[in-house]
């Protein structure tokens, strides 16, 4: 560890599913996920948000989303972040580390609102969200032209996860101080499309009796293979380079899966485009992206450090928040103001299995239109505002796939979580920047 200090190396999936990883019983093959996760800690319960640009803004901020403004609670063109607003980056460049971004953004689709504004000192990749694998445009409007360097745009041949793992991996092997390398890539968001070499890989499975459904999902399953592999080329860098014993790796994905897209959805990105009649699986779990059901913020999570933790898993929750104090605390970087966020440090129960502050809350706002409260084993959901028949309460210890809707049998459980959401919402919007009228 140069000065003491471990490199973070952050890989962040984009709508990869708790049921698309082979460790967790796919057919998918994630050879390489697999062995993070037989040699690491598996966090059982991590929870996001159900869409991207929320459960990035928590993980680089340590803040719910909903503190930055509605817009910040769904998919974001507009700037997410105020100007200089702290975020794990800036907070571990202050402490010496070098800092890059290689894959997706998303908080902010202009370079005036990029990422080197934010603390790093290096970017690559899209300045908005998922992008056509091969032409790496965004969806067709003012935003898609994205694909940038430094917030520089250039146009650039290949395919974009294998581009976003090699730019990571050069950036890697040239350091000499420690690094903190973030890599949201853009798989295996819609569009979904995959190099001849990885289809050939699932050519002769058959997977659905539907022969449009079974070719979807060999697609699918082609692109996250295609991913795993690039992750794998990361391990090889840290190995190569004599890195490995020094560098904490962390795997996330931002949501659950969707289950399949139509063509007037994938037809939104320039280029020829095609339906998707089936994608991922969250499966046991209920629901997926854009909801709050488990499927859709509980996500397939992985620690490892090769010298460091010991192989385990971790059951109590912790949410995407709890990666900025986390991750700065481990690096010696914590900011002054830490007891402000909303996230936690979680490196103890990480480490050391360690359970604490077992009444702690977590909450989601998501569009200001479904919101969420989860303490304990219990959940609740209050979908399309607050009327009595529109809430839902698990418990998720006896019910994890959210059958049992308990909210009249436990109305002051019920009526805790509301409370609960109702003081969060009082927070919301303290850190909006005041040029989004949103």
């Amino acid at each position: 560890m140069q000065n003491g200090k471990p490199n973070i190396l952050y890989i962040l999936a984009d709508d990869l599913g708790w049921g698309d990883v082979r460790f967790h019983g796919s057919p998918i093959r994630t050879p390489n996920l697999d062995q993070l996760a037989e040699t690491g800690v598996e966090l059982d319960r991590h929870h996001v948000c159900p869409m991207c640009t929320p459960t990035r803004a928590s993980i680089l901020t340590g803040y719910y989303p909903g503190r930055f403004g509605k817009h910040a609670t769904s998919p974001a063109n507009l700037p997410v972040l105020p100007e200089k607003f702290p975020t794990l980056a800036s907070m571990l460049k202050a402490g010496g580390y070098d800092t890059g971004l290689f894959g997706k953004w998303h908080l902010g689709s202009k370079a005036e609102w990029g990422p080197n504004h934010y603390g790093f000192d290096y970017s690559y990749g899209s300045l908005a969200g998922g992008v056509d694998p091969y032409n790496h445009c965004y969806k067709k409007g003012e935003y898609c032209v994205t694909w940038h360097r430094n917030h520089e745009l250039i146009e650039e041949r290949g395919h974009v996860t294998d581009l976003i793992a090699d730019e990571a991996v050069r950036w890697i092997e040239n350091r000499e101080n420690p690094w903190f390398c973030y890599v949201p890539f853009t798989a295996v968001h819609i569009p979904v499309k995959a190099p001849f070499d990885w289809l050939e890989l699932y050519e002769y499975e058959k997977y659905d009796s539907d022969p449009k459904r079974d070719r979807s999902f060999k697609k699918y399953a082609a692109y996250a293979s295609q991913m795993d592999h690039a992750i794998g080329s990361l391990m090889e860098s840290l190995e190569r380079t004599g890195q490995r014993e020094n560098t904490v790796i962390v795997f996330a994905s931002d949501n659950g899966a969707i289950s399949g897209t139509p063509l007037h959805a994938s037809d939104m990105y320039p280029g020829w485009q095609e339906e998707y009649p089936r994608l991922g699986s969250n499966g046991p779990l209920r629901g997926q992206k854009c909801q709050l059901y488990d499927g859709g913020v509980r996500t397939p999570t992985i620690v490892n450090w090769h010298s460091q933790l010991d192989p385990g898993k971790r059951t109590q929750a912790v949410c995407a928040t709890d990666w900025t104090p986390t991750l700065a605390h481990l690096a010696g970087c914590m900011p002054e103001k830490a007891g402000e966020l909303d996230g936690k440090d979680v490196w103890d129960l990480i480490a050391n299995g360690k359970e604490s502050d077992h009444d702690r809350a977590m909450y989601w706002n998501f569009k200001e239109y479904d919101f969420g409260a989860y303490r304990n084993q219990w959940k609740l959901i209050a979908q399309r505002g607050f009327a009595p028949d529109q809430l839902e309460l698990y418990n998720l210890d006896e019910d994890p796939q959210e059958n049992r809707n308990l909210v009249h049998d436990k109305p002051d459980i019920r009526d805790q979580l509301l409370e609960v959401i109702h003081e969060e919402r009082k927070k919301d919007d303290i850190h909006k920047r005041k040029d989004v009228n949103y």
